[in-house]
């Protein structure tokens, strides 16, 4: 099997899970639990804490545990708003963000919510948000890195007009799909609110974290309870999911430092190879390890349908949609061919110049093989 759709998710390495396995069978307390067990167990939950906000050059006691990426928008949305309650019932955000901040935007009641469009190759502008900014606005959530197209967003920027009109929105950015995959920290970014998942890094699924900064000085809590993690999250802590999530980091890290550039030029030899095929087009692209491509015409899930018979993993968009159209590409305002046959390839380290070469083979005798259907 040729696997290139790591931006779905990633293969957790034998170190990882082998980290996984002694926390579960044998550093097996409760750190809640006052004894012996428990308090080793507590240790290495706040170990695994120091090492994985260190990753982001932020604070341990701001970062808090939560069961994955969606989860972490849910809560870094109500977060926010109740901090917010009384400044203003405005948000801001980008009509391409994961469905994880869109359905709950939906949700809402009593908000009004400005989606920001990209243009037609995916990007948005910081004076979009600007534009977009009035006095009552309360929440800006606008991701990092999007997992579709690849494009890389200027939350930076962002953070930046909003302390020049000294506006008193809180900013959220899902990093999901950038953690460790492209260079950046707390201060880079500016965020109030930084969503991670494990997953996305060679970690396992589950299990991800929410950075919340200064600006929040009392939290909502998500779950109310015993008091874990600082009473802001109650419920027993995964402690091996956690320690699984910083092994990866800890691997990634390392990974990136012993081969810097490495997803780039990756990235650049995969696009020199399929640019090669007749008529295929390169849609988005910013983040190292996205490629989105388009083979207007081609149905996307019959492309994918064909690669997995060759044994061969890319998805047509995010895995999230579940086989329906993407609203990311229907808000680009692609050509309908262009949108139906887009398709997205996604690497990490594992991934080798022999499996994109077999990529660009296969989907070179898709094309000339195939008749249009569109």
């Amino acid at each position: 099997m040729i696997y290139l759709d790591h931006a779905a998710t990633t293969p957790v390495t034998p170190t990882v899970a082998a980290v996984m396995a002694k926390a579960l069978t044998e550093d097996f307390g409760n750190p809640s639990s006052q004894y012996a067990l428990g308090r080793a167990a507590k240790a290495r939950l706040e170990a695994d804490r120091r090492d994985i906000a260190a990753a982001l050059g932020g604070e341990a006691g701001r970062l808090f545990f939560t069961s994955g990426g969606t989860e972490g928008d849910n809560w870094a949305i109500q977060a926010a708003l109740w901090q917010n309650r009384r400044a203003g019932r405005h948000i801001i955000t980008t009509a391409v963000e994961h469905s994880a901040v869109l359905e709950p935007l939906k949700a809402l009641a009593g908000y009004e919510v400005t989606y920001l469009k990209p243009d037609g190759n995916g990007q948005i502008a910081a004076a979009q948000v600007e534009e977009a900014l009035r006095p009552d606005t309360a929440l800006v959530s606008v991701m990092l890195v999007n997992n579709e197209t690849g494009c890389i967003f200027p939350v930076g920027e962002t953070a930046q007009v909003l302390r020049r009109h000294k506006s008193a929105a809180l900013l959220h950015t899902d990093a999901v799909q950038a953690f460790l995959k492209m260079p950046f920290t707390v201060k880079d970014l500016g965020a109030d609110l930084i969503t991670l998942s494990g997953h996305k890094i060679g970690g396992p699924k589950g299990v991800g974290a929410l950075y919340i900064g200064e600006r929040l000085s009392a939290p909502r809590p998500l779950l109310f309870g015993g008091g874990q993690e600082g009473g802001r999250r109650s419920g027993t802590e995964p402690t091996a999911q956690i320690a699984g999530f910083a092994e990866a980091v800890r691997q990634r890290q390392s990974w990136n430092a012993s081969h810097p550039g490495a997803l780039e030029a990756l990235r650049q030899y995969a696009m020199d190879r399929l640019g090669t095929i007749p008529g295929i087009q390169f849609l988005g692209g910013g983040a190292p390890h996205i490629l989105c491509l388009s083979l207007p015409g081609y149905p996307s899930q019959n492309i994918v349908n064909e690669l997995d018979m060759n044994g061969i993993c890319i998805s047509a968009g995010s895995a999230c949609h579940r086989g329906a159209a993407s609203h990311v590409f229907t808000a680009m305002g692609l050509p309908k061919k262009t949108a139906a046959g887009a398709v997205r390839a996604s690497f990490g380290p594992e991934t080798t110049r022999e499996d994109i070469d077999a990529l660009a083979g296969a989907l070179a005798r898709h094309q000339s093989t195939r008749f249009p259907m569109l």
